[in-house]
């Protein structure tokens, strides 16, 4: 009995309630290093990626490109037949360098005197209150953009275009920029290239191309999707006069000469 009792006095003890698992810490700026990884890897795409292409575009053309695929996908088609630079009509190269690049066989991808020129001008036109900048890009910059970028005018972009423009300076030389440079233009909706243009526009082969019509074709280059070569109006017609009397003194003065085998 008494040992009964001592059992009923006794407290009953209470087990200790079982540990709760610690949780994780919260991490912070999660979205934000997510964004930073994946900004990360797009440069490193960017990077890498373009100086193998390079090598490969040296001998192989670009089947496609950027701008490409996003006309297409804005429904304007995709009509492209690369040429090479010995059957285009040497008459497109000269109008591509008189309206584009005069120093193109001068400078190593860059020029320099152009933008300063770029910048008065646009400084000029922002003080004025208009809003219709002057590039101050080389064919060389254009075709690095052309071909391994997107359009825009992002700083990213820029930044990505010289250097990929001095991948094609060195890997590629003048002639394979211009070739490059003449086939995958924007010539119009959907149309790229000399060959193509010259079908649409002239029913001629790229090859026989006249220098007026060649001058034509240039003079759109800014607006490709807004004006055309043909039944022009008073600017197109106008720009195409300027490039032809500026194409007299690319001949004469040998400022298409690196392009000569």
């Amino acid at each position: 009995m008494a040992q009964a009792a001592a059992k009923r006095a006794r407290p009953k003890s209470r087990s200790a309630p079982p540990a709760r698992a610690a949780r994780p810490a919260k991490r912070r700026g999660g979205l934000g290093v997510l964004l930073l990884r994946l900004l990360v890897l797009v440069l490193v795409v960017f990077l890498l990626v373009p100086p193998v292409l390079a090598v490969v575009y040296r001998f192989v053309p670009p089947p496609v490109t950027i701008l490409m695929v996003e006309r297409l996908a804005q429904g304007h088609g995709l009509d492209y037949r690369w040429r090479a630079l010995d059957d285009i009509s040497p008459a497109l190269a000269q109008a591509a360098v008189a309206s584009e690049d005069q120093r193109f066989c001068q400078h190593h991808g860059f020029d320099f005197r152009a933008m300063e020129k770029a910048m008065r001008a646009n400084e000029r036109v922002a003080a004025r209150g208009g809003s219709k900048l002057r590039g101050g890009s080389t064919i060389s910059q254009q075709t690095a953009k052309n071909v391994f970028l997107w359009p825009g005018r992002d700083y990213v972009r820029k930044g990505l275009e010289a250097y990929d423009t001095v991948l094609i300076e060195t890997i590629w030389g003048k002639r394979r920029i211009m070739e490059v440079y003449l086939n995958v233009a924007e010539m119009g909706p959907g149309i790229y290239g000399a060959e193509a243009a010259a079908d649409r526009y002239f029913n001629e082969d790229a090859s026989d191309l006249t220098p007026a019509q060649a001058a034509r074709l240039i003079a759109i280059l800014p607006s490709p999707l807004k004006w055309k070569p043909v039944k022009s109006g008073a600017y197109v017609a106008r720009r195409s006069r300027h490039i032809g009397g500026a194409m007299g003194a690319v001949r004469e003065d040998g400022l298409a000469s690196c392009l000569r085998r």
